[in-house]
């Protein structure tokens, strides 16, 4: 859009809501735009809570918070969190050995493993008896399984791979206050309406005070119902639901333990699966569910159950999520961000990590661009690939599952609507081929590694049955020597609650 140098919305950007998405938004463009002039201004409704229960988040975090020089000494303390190594998925298999399994973020000290734990996938594919179970070959698993944390006490200082756990609307509020100390303006007030160019680009924001802030971009970050990118301009959505049959979500915290787990854990439930994160001020569970499969009531008394808490007081939070994508995330002069622009769901814990994403990589294109919208065909085609990439990985999950107990499971195993990219991802590993190769032809590495990929169908022991071979001595001693190393390590960090308390 070409504005006139006197036109006052020129370099003004408006934020519509707040919330995590928001105020992360709104430190992000303020941090990377306000040398181009820009200012900020983000207008939230006190009216309209925030889904807040997203409290897991992927290793990119860190990233952020290093942008913008926030020290986890900071801002962990002010919103519970926790250290996060990575996820333990329990009773997604019925495969005998592979009950469980845990899916690391893969670090430096994982090369000297991860060749092995490569080479035994492949093997026992082809049959041979070997240990290709992951837990046995990444050090964030044993890190977690010790309760220890991902920080090294030792002069070697040794690194991982990690993420957080937290609160996610202590995170909220705490960014909000970042942000408006570094110059972006809070308005407190509802959006009534839009008003457009003759173009069809929003002009301004008509709050219910009858102010209107006209801008030159506008960020939608109202949430599921996407006021201005779905509901003003008609942005049009494409739905997963044929593939992700998970719609709803119950949430029941409980008290904190004494030393908050390293790890989230993701327990298979009857229609769906429940969430363990530790905080420091409480243990946040919930059941994420298809209302296809099970009712409201249900779900809840299915969690309450597995939480011993069937006769407590403590409120269930309800929520229902639409599960999707827009087809354009940037449309004229507006950029939806967060559940405005499309959600997976949780299970990877990959909701900030998109919002970061693409508020990132906007503020690439729209510089670029020269400030202008020339590079927006582009950036859409590469936020609706990532979004599609994690989708399919996250999908991956059901679509392999060896349950038999309920329909649920059944129907995930027997979907036939799963894209052309993971069927073929699927066919390479049944016939022993190299999915490395694979994932490598299909360029969607960026959104989950080869060694993700070798993790998720080793840890659900998706393997041919063995020619009953022997493993060979080397083998064994491999395997002993890995053990040993990653024990070594380990001796390297902190327990978790020490670290915490650093």
């Amino acid at each position: 859009m070409t504005v006139d140098v006197l036109d006052p919305a020129n370099k003004k950007i408006v934020i519509l809501g707040g919330g995590t998405a928001g105020w992360m938004a709104a430190n992000l463009l303020q941090h990377h735009l306000a040398e181009h002039g820009y200012s900020i201004t983000l207008l939230e409704s006190p009216d309209i809570g925030i889904v807040g229960v997203g409290e897991g988040s992927t290793p990119h975090l860190k990233n952020f918070f290093h942008t913008l020089g926030i020290a986890e000494s900071d801002w962990m303390p002010a919103c519970h969190a926790t250290f996060k190594n990575g996820i333990s998925f329990k009773g997604w298999s019925s495969e005998a050995g592979y009950e469980q399994y845990f899916h690391p973020f893969p670090c430096a000290a994982d090369k000297q493993t991860a060749a092995s734990f490569l080479h035994n996938c492949m093997a026992k594919r082809h049959g041979h008896e070997v240990d290709a179970h992951p837990n046995h070959y990444f050090l964030s698993a044993y890190l977690a399984a010790q309760g220890l944390s991902p920080k090294s006490r030792g002069q070697q200082k040794l690194s991982t791979n990690y993420a957080y756990h937290f609160d996610s609307v202590l995170l909220g509020q705490y960014l909000a206050k970042l942000a408006i100390n570094k110059g972006v303006k809070h308005i407190q007030g509802r959006c009534d309406s839009a008003l457009n160019h003759p173009n069809g680009e929003i002009k301004c924001l008509v709050t219910d005070s009858g102010q209107q802030l006209e801008a030159e971009v506008f960020i939608d970050c109202s949430g599921f119902r996407s006021v201005l990118l779905q509901q003003h301009l008609n942005a049009q959505f494409c739905s997963y639901q044929n593939v992700l049959f998970n719609d709803a979500a119950v949430a029941i915290p409980s008290a904190a333990t004494q030393h908050p787990s390293s790890q989230t854990v993701s327990q298979a439930m009857h229609a769906g699966w429940a969430w363990d994160i530790p905080l420091t001020s409480r243990v946040g569970n919930g059941y994420v569910y298809s209302s296809q499969f099970i009712s409201r009531d249900q779900a809840e008394q299915e969690l309450r159950i597995k939480l011993g808490m069937q006769d407590s007081n403590v409120d269930a939070r309800h929520l229902k999520m639409k599960i999707g994508r827009v087809q354009q995330h940037w449309l004229k002069n507006c950029l939806a961000v967060g559940l405005s622009q499309g959600f997976i769901e949780p299970l990877e814990a990959t909701a900030l990590h998109l919002v970061q994403h693409t508020i990132e990589s906007f503020v690439s294109a729209f510089i670029a661009g020269g400030l202008t919208q020339q590079h927006q065909g582009q950036f859409n085609q590469r936020i609706n690939a990532r979004f599609d990439g994690i989708r399919d990985y996250i999908v991956c999950h059901y679509k392999v599952n060896s349950r038999q107990d309920s329909q649920y499971w059944l129907a995930n195993q027997h979907n036939t609507s799963i894209s052309d990219s993971l069927r073929h991802i699927l066919e390479c590993w049944d016939k022993g081929a190299d999915i490395t190769a694979e994932i490598n032809r299909q360029q969607i590495a960026e959104y989950y590694p080869a060694i993700s990929w070798h993790c998720l169908l080793a840890g659900y022991g998706k393997f041919e049955p063995s020619t009953g071979l022997f493993q060979s001595d080397k083998q064994q001693a491999e395997f002993a020597k890995i053990q040993r190393f990653i024990q070594r390590c380990a001796e390297e960090f902190l327990p978790h609650q020490q670290a915490l308390r650093k």
